[in-house]
Formats: C-alpha cells, structure tokens, sequence
C-alpha cells in the first residue's frame, strides 16, 4: 500500500536487539522529531535580505507549506526597543558570564580600549533573547547591511544563541535559519556540535587540498575545539562600529555540510560529507570561528558537484549529525535529496540531477 501510494518512509531490517537497529532508528526518530519541530517553527527575519545575493531568498509561503514553518520579517526599530531597555546591572551580569565561561583578549577586559564593544555586545545579545523569547521565535536572520539603531552586527550574540539551540542565518538566509534549527532539534544530546556556516575560500594547495568553512562572526561555539577566545576587530562591512565576537577551531572529525536551495517547482537538500582537521596555520589574519575540512570525495569532484546542484554559500554544519539523519527528515519532508560522499562522480551526480529533474517534471510534484 505504501509503495503504490508512493510514500517515503524508512524501512529498517535487522535483529530488535541489533545496535544497528536501534541506531537507525534512533536517527529517525530524531529526524521525527526535527520534523515535528518544523510545524510550529517561527523565524523573524530582522531586515532585509542581503543584496545581489538571489540564494538567501525563496518562496516563503511554499515553505510554510512544505515544512510547516514561518517566515516574517521585522523592522530593526522592533528590535532596538528591547536593546534600549537593557539596564547596565544585566549587561555588567552578561560580562560576568563571558569572562566566566571564555577567555578574554587582553583589549576587551574592563578597563581596556575595546571593553566598551563588549558591552554594546552584551546589551544587544541582551535585548535580542529578550525579542525572540517575547515572539516565540525559534530561529532568526539578520544583515550587516540592515543595523540602523544598532551599534554592532550581533556576532557573540548570535553565536551564543545557536549553541541554546535557535537557528540563525546570516545576510537575511532564513532557508537556513530553519535548517540550522533543525539540524539542532535532531542533535540534541549527541557528542559534537552544529552550527551555522559558509564555505569561505577554498585551499588547493595540492598536498592538502580543502575547504576553509568560517563567517563574518556567525559560528556556533557547540563545535569548538578548545575555550573561545573574546575578540573585538573592526568588520570591513557595514559601517557599524567593531564587533566583539568568540575565536575558536572547529573540533575535528567526520562532518557534513547540508543546503537547502528553492529549485522553482520544488525544495532541494544538498548534502556533502566531510572529514574536519586541524587548521594548517594559527590563521592569525582570520579573527573568527573557523573549520578547515576535506570534502568527499575531493575537493574537485565536491564543488564541482555543489555548484552543478545550484547549492548554496551557508550551510548547516555538524559534527554530531550523518547524511543519515539529513535523508531521513528529507524523506518526511518530501525534498529531493542529493549526497556527495565518497561514491560520488560528476557523470553520476549530472545525470541524477537530470534523472530527478524529469521526475519533478512528469509527476508534477509540489515542491
């Protein structure tokens, strides 16, 4: 029956006592409940979108359609007004917080030339829990380009606000707000971390070829390495004053990168295996949170691949998750689903794509 009415579902063979069996399900149960999440997800988008970037967009009302979740956007003043309302004993408790559970850079301690910045920081880390808890808001966006009324792009806020588990995306990226809130959901308790990201700059030194993930500020401490570090450094974008933000190495290990893009008829999951490792230099030019990985099945056939999938510069990046998880919550959610791993080739990957382009097209799916 479920065959002939074409349902997606998981079938799982095995003994009941069998540690495989209980891991696969595990995983879609987590995925479940991911899903379930998704139903009532709330996502403020504070601004615009980033202009000349198309990716960070898509159809809002098909994704409410598809994944149950919303989408809408709010005024910078609807923000300002919980930042004004900070008081300075809750922003003196906050840098109380940081010094207690980061290590502080030695301009940023009280008394020094930038600690100024990391209070600005803290009113707005402050101010901003303070409007999405008002909200309901499980996830949120915003843009350097969009800050009038605020002194700094959020950067520790929105790092310490992923790791209690809200999704965020940068530049206005709500597609992955969502999906870094589910990616979130399906991790809960599991050792490693998730958090938000960008494939920054690609390395093809050929001893070593990789990925440099990192963002402008953006990047959940759940996947650091060691203690982060508080930093404040100017941002050449924006035109705000210097954001403080927490510095760290991402922990190292098998990883994935995922992506949500808007194909037009239909919603398309990317997914690229990883395998994370140490930074080859101590970066000193690079003042963010930062992850260097090696793309299955390289970093050739992995971008290449990317790109011929239309996939996206943010992604939701876990330590803690499997393509596994990722295709099981695409299975409920009825997206098409595409994996880079290490069976992957162009001609393969192409031809899929086209395979799947038909099916949309004969079926005429919704998205």
């Amino acid at each position: 029956i479920c065959s002939r009415l074409r349902k997606r579902r998981k079938v799982i063979t095995g003994h009941w006592q069998s540690n495989r069996v209980h891991q696969q399900l595990d995983t879609w149960m987590r995925a479940a409940a991911a899903w379930a999440d998704s139903r009532q997800m709330k996502i403020a988008r504070i601004g615009d979108n980033m202009r000349q970037v198309a990716v960070t967009e898509g159809d809002k009302v098909e994704a409410q359609l598809k994944f149950g979740y919303e989408v809408n956007g709010y005024g910078v003043g609807d923000l300002t007004k919980f930042i004004d309302a900070v008081t300075d004993q809750q922003i003196d408790q906050l840098c109380n917080e940081y010094a207690d559970l980061y290590q502080l850079a030695p301009n940023v301690v009280p008394g020094a030339e930038k600690h100024q910045s990391l209070r600005d920081a803290a009113k707005i880390e402050i101010g901003l829990r303070a409007f999405l808890q008002d909200g309901n808001f499980t996830g949120y966006t915003d843009t350097f380009e969009n800050l009038h009324g605020i002194k700094q792009l959020p950067g520790i806020a929105s790092q310490r606000l992923m790791a209690d588990g809200y999704g965020f995306g940068a530049e206005g990226d709500w597609k992955h707000a969502a999906l870094v809130r589910t990616m979130k959901v399906m991790a809960h308790g599991l050792e490693g971390g998730t958090s938000f990201m960008e494939d920054y700059t690609y390395h093809f030194d050929p001893d070593c070829p990789g990925v440099l993930g990192s963002h402008m500020l953006e990047i959940c401490p759940s996947i650091a390495a060691a203690k982060p570090t508080v930093e404040v450094h100017p941002l050449g974008i924006g035109g705000k004053e210097d954001p403080a933000r927490l510095v760290f190495n991402s922990q190292t290990g098998p990883a994935i990168n995922a992506t949500v893009v808007d194909m037009g008829n239909r919603f398309r999951m990317v997914v690229n295996n990883v395998n994370v490792i140490e930074p080859l230099d101590n970066l000193p030019n690079l003042p963010v949170a930062r992850a260097l990985w090696k793309p299955q099945p390289s970093l050739e056939i992995a971008a290449s691949a990317w790109i011929q999938a239309g996939g996206a510069h943010h992604t939701g990046y876990s330590l803690a998750l499997t393509a596994e998880h990722m295709e099981d919550f695409a299975d409920m959610a009825e997206l098409e689903y595409l994996v880079i791993d290490n069976d992957t080739t162009m001609r393969e990957f192409k031809n899929e794509i086209r395979w799947n382009d038909a099916a949309y097209g004969v079926a005429g799916l919704r998205m």
